[in-house]
C-alpha cells in the first residue's frame, strides 16, 4: 500500500504525529501480564530499549505474572508510518514512490507476547510490510524458563527457540533490537553488513540454551540452520537472493553484568560461524564460511528515573571465506576478506517521555574488484561507509497514570542520518543525508 495513493493516511500520519499529547505501552499485552508500566521495562516507555527490570523479564521467558486476571489473550497491535526526506533525490523506481518526500505506510503487526503456559512464554510479530505489501512472520522468540539455587548461588536458565539470531538478546547492543529503533523502506542504506548483524532474520530457525550465574555472568549457546523453501514461502519471508546455511551455524554468547545503585554495566561477547550456500546454489560443490566475533558494552545511569543515562558500543569481525562465490559466480577478487564494523549511541531521557539520542556508525573492509565493484554499487572497490544518526523522540504514554493504561502506546519521533563516507567513497556521500517523521502506535 502506498500512502500517496492513500490520502487518508496523510491524515492519520499528522494526527498520530501532532495532535495526541495525553499522559501507557512497548507491548500493551506485557503490561497487562505483569501490572507494571511500560516505563518500568523500557527506558522510554516505548520501544525494544529495556531497563533491567525488562531484562529479567525477558529473562524469564516472559512469563512473570502480577497483573489483574483477565480473559483477553496476550495479543497486541501495532501500526507505523513516516515521512523521509533525503538531500538528493533516490532511485525508487518500479516502487510506486516518489523520488523523494514520501508519506509511507511502514508496518501494521499483530503480537502474540506473554505466558503460554506455565514456565513457557513466548514473544511473537507477524507483519504486513507497506513497502513491499508483504505478509510475513517477524521477530519470534518462544521460551522455557525457570530457576534454582545451586551450591547456594541463584540460577536463571532456560531455552529459547528463535527465528533471528541475536533476537533473544537482553542487551539492546545487537541487530535485532540495536539503535536506531525504526526507519522507513525508502531511506537510502549501505550496501553491505556482517551476516550476524541481520542477513539471517527471519530466514532461520534455532534454538539456543542459557543460564545467568548469579545476576552477574550469563552464558548462552545454540545454533541455526535456514528454514526450507516451502516453509519460507509458507512464512512469507522466502528471498531467492538469500544465503542458504549448510547444516547448523553455532551461536554462542557470553556477558557479564552488574547492577548496583542504579548503575547498570554489562561487557559481552557473542559469535556465529556460517557456511553457507550463496543464493542457495551448490552447484560449486563448497561454500561461503564467515566467522564473526563481537564484543558490546552497556552503561546505564538509572538511579534517578527523571533522568536516565545510557551509552552502549558494539564492534564486530567478520573473516569471510569465499570460496564458493568465486566458482560461481567470480563475484570476489578475493579468496578471503574481512569486514568491521563499530557501533556507538547514546542517549539521554527526561521522564521517561523526552529523549535525544546520537548515534556512530563506521564500516570498513578488504579492497576486493569485484564484490565491491561499481556494479554493486561501490566506489573505489571498498565498503566503508561513515555515518551518523541524530533522534529526538516523544512518548506521551507509558507511565502509570497514562491516559488508557495499558490499551494504548505511542511513539513520535524526528531522526536525521549525516553520511560522511558512503559505499567506498566520501564524495556527494551527504547526497544520502536523510530526515525522518515517524509515529509509531501499538495498542
Amino acid at each position: 500500500m502506498i500512502l500517496s495513493k492513500y490520502p487518508f493516511w496523510h491524515l492519520f500520519i499528522v494526527l498520530a504525529l501532532f495532535i495526541m499529547s495525553v499522559d501507557a505501552n512497548a507491548v500493551p499485552s506485557f503490561s497487562r501480564q505483569t501490572g507494571a508500566a511500560c516505563s518500568q521495562c523500557h527506558t522510554q516507555s516505548f520501544g525494544p530499549n529495556l531497563t533491567p527490570f525488562g531484562r529479567d523479564f525477558k529473562l524469564g521467558g516472559y512469563t512473570l505474572g502480577g497483573g489483574k486476571e483477565s480473559n483477553i489473550p496476550a495479543v497486541s497491535g501495532m501500526i507505523e508510518g513516516s515521512f523521509t526526506n533525503t538531500k538528493g533525490d533516490q532511485d525508487l523506481t518500479g516502487t510506486g514512490y516518489n523520488k523523494n518526500n514520501n508519506f509511507t505506510f511502514d508496518q501494521a503487526s499483530l503480537f502474540y507476547a506473554g505466558k503460554v503456559y506455565g514456565k513457557v512464554g513466548a514473544f511473537s510479530q507477524f507483519t504486513f510490510d507497506g513497502f513491499s505489501e508483504r505478509l510475513a512472520l517477524d521477530n519470534t522468540d518462544i521460551r522455557f524458563a525457570d530457576n534454582d539455587d545451586f551450591f547456594d548461588t541463584p540460577v536463571s536458565y532456560g531455552i529459547s527457540a528463535n527465528n533471528n539470531p541475536t533476537a533473544q538478546d537482553l542487551w539492546n547492543t545487537t541487530s535485532a533490537w540495536g539503535f536506531p529503533y525504526n526507519g522507513s523502506s525508502v531511506q537510502p542504506g549501505v550496501g553491505t553488513s556482517s551476516v550476524i548483524d541481520g542477513a539471517f532474520a527471519t530466514q532461520v530457525g534455532g534454538a539456543t540454551a542459557y543460564a545467568m550465574i548469579d545476576n552477574l555472568l550469563y552464558l548462552e549457546a545454540g545454533g541455526y540452520t535456514s528454514l526450507s523453501n516451502n516453509v519460507q514461502k509458507g512464512l512469507g519471508v522466502a528471498d531467492a537472493g538469500q544465503q542458504q546455511i549448510d547444516g547448523a551455524a553455532p551461536y554462542w554468547r557470553v556477558a557479564l553484568q552488574k547492577d548496583w545503585k542504579g548503575h547498570f554495566v554489562s561487557l559481552g561477547h557473542y559469535g556465529m560461524i556460517a557456511d553457507v550456500f550463496p543464493a542457495r546454489d551448490r552447484s560449486a560443490g563448497t561454500t561461503d564460511r564467515f566467522t564473526d566475533v563481537a564484543v558490546d558494552a552497556t552503561y546505564q545511569y538509572m538511579a534517578n528515573p527523571k533522568h536516565i543515562f545510557e551509552v552502549k558500543s558494539t564492534y564486530i569481525y567478520e573473516d569471510q571465506k569465499l570460496s564458493a562465490s568465486r566458482i560461481i559466480n567470480a563475484s570476489s577478487s578475493n579468496a578471503r576478506t574481512y569486514l568491521n564494523t563499530f557501533k556507538f549511541n547514546t542517549a539521554y531521557t527526561f521522564d521517561q517521555t523526552y529523549g535525544v539520542t546520537f548515534g556512530y556508525n563506521k564500516l570498513s573492509g578488504s579492497n576486493d574488484a569485484m564484490l565491491y565493484s561499481a556494479a554493486n554499487g561501490y566506489v573505489s572497490n571498498r565498503p566503508n561507509s561513515e555515518f551518523y544518526t541524530a533522534e529526538l523522540v516523544y512518548v506521551p504514554f507509558g507511565k502509570n497514570s497514562s491516559y488508557l493504561a495499558p490499551w494504548l502506546n505511542l511513539r513520535t519521533s524526528l531522526q536525521y542520518i549525516g553520511y560522511s563516507q558512503f559505499n567506498g567513497t566520501t564524495q556527494q556521500s551527504s547526497s544520502n543525508n536523510t530526515f525522518m517523521i515517524n509515529g509509531w502506535l501499538i495498542f
